[in-house]
């Protein structure tokens, strides 16, 4: 199976596309990112393709998350 790969315009659209990704993994597994990614650290989480793709998409998450409150520090 083949990934497909989103281009977005701005972080704010990515930090809303992955917020929603993030989402679903949650509902699917009845865990919040934050606690399913700490358990994941701690290997207490397999590294079957979904939970490798979660924590990628929580590190993304995080990063985005990261960069658009320093951008509006900045601007304040």
């Amino acid at each position: 199976m083949r990934k497909q790969r989103e281009i977005y315009t701005s972080p704010l659209d990515a930090l809303v596309a992955v917020s929603k990704q993030l989402s679903v993994y949650e509902k699917q597994r009845g865990m919040e990112s934050e606690t399913f990614f700490d358990r994941y650290q701690k290997g207490l989480i397999d590294d079957e393709i979904e939970s490798v793709e979660w924590a990628n998409a929580y590190q993304h998450y995080v990063a985005l998350h990261q960069q658009l409150e320093s951008q509006l520090r900045v601007a304040a």
